[in-house]
């Protein structure tokens, strides 16, 4: 009997080692239970590229709103209902759209794998393969395997998503408490090179007094494409980050932002901030640093916290758990 215990001593570090082995986010976790998977949201992601340009965009910053918040959950695709109240509904995420497709991409793969692939690793894959679309890091080995949350944070969205408008110690506080660097950010904010930016967003910069620290002339452009200190937010007024290479993800941003153009306060902070700017100033003169360092910070992001293993559940649809 003691040599019996003695064994199982023996024995259950080993079964614990292997649980957390099988646990982890892994390489091709789909290779068996849905062998196509990856490839499915690849062709998917192309698709919906090819027909609505803007979702390549919105693949990318979902990522974000959702992995810094808690974890990379997909709990920000969660409607409103039974309790829950909506990340969507936070002001964070404001102007924050193209939800519906991912459940375009979870159709495809239900039909394939049903009860498979989560929604989850579908948000951090569709960002991935968006890049592509955007001329960014041509291939990023992204591990999967992450289960989806049964619940959302509203609460806690103001406390992890940072604000354009908050200092740059602030927005390098609330990444590095994720694992990334000051290097990372300045890549990861980088994103900003597609996109647009709402009038709500960007009027304060311009009224009732034009914030110096941007270019006189793009002031005027900004003002020409928000032409009231109180837009509405309910209207198509925009600006986009980037009017050169206005659907590609390059480091003309850096050079944009170099030359006083920066859309929100949080992009102009990157040059005066003397921790972020010595990157700035590299990333504008390497196109392929910036790639570099957007693909290491991107994994870092993607790999927040996940639920794995035993942890939340496979949702049939993305935007509510599944029922009892």
């Amino acid at each position: 009997m003691a040599n019996y215990s003695r064994f199982l001593l023996l024995l259950l570090p080993l079964l614990l080692h292997i649980h957390s082995v099988r646990s982890e986010l892994q390489l091709k976790y789909y290779t068996k239970s849905c062998p196509r998977a990856e490839d499915i949201i690849k062709e998917q992601v192309a698709t919906l590229y090819h027909k609505h340009g803007n979702t390549a965009v919105s693949w990318i910053r979902n990522l974000f709103h959702d992995c810094m918040v808690e974890s990379c959950d997909a709990s920000l695709y969660l409607d409103t209902s039974n309790g829950l109240e909506s990340e969507k509904e936070s002001p964070r995420n404001f102007g924050m759209r193209n939800f519906k497709y991912i459940e375009t991409i979870k159709q495809a793969l239900e039909k394939e794998c049903p009860n498979t692939v989560s929604c989850a690793d579908i948000v951090a894959l569709s960002a991935r393969d968006g890049l592509l679309w955007l001329g960014g890091p041509i291939r990023i080995e992204m591990k999967t395997g992450r289960k989806d949350s049964k619940e959302t944070y509203f609460s806690e969205v103001e406390k992890y998503l940072p604000n354009h408008n908050d200092s740059m110690s602030s927005v390098l506080s609330r990444f590095q408490s994720i694992g990334i660097d000051t290097e990372g950010t300045v890549a990861l904010l980088g994103a900003h090179s597609v996109g647009r930016v709402h009038c709500v967003n960007l009027v304060h910069r311009l009224y009732p007094t034009v914030d110096p620290t941007i270019d006189p002339d793009y002031a005027k452009y900004l003002k020409g494409r928000c032409p009231s200190p109180n837009p509405d937010p309910e209207a198509v007024l925009y600006s986009r980050f980037d009017r050169e290479t206005t659907m590609i993800l390059d480091n003309m941003y850096y050079k944009n932002i170099l030359n006083k153009k920066g859309l929100l306060i949080v992009d102009q902070e990157l040059v005066t901030d003397p921790n972020t700017s010595p990157f700035v100033v590299k990333m504008a003169a390497d196109n392929n640093y910036f790639h570099q360092q957007f693909a290491r910070a991107m994994l870092i992001l993607s790999e927040n916290n996940p639920l794995i293993g035993d942890q939340g559940e496979i949702r049939k649809v993305c935007r509510y758990v599944n029922s009892a």
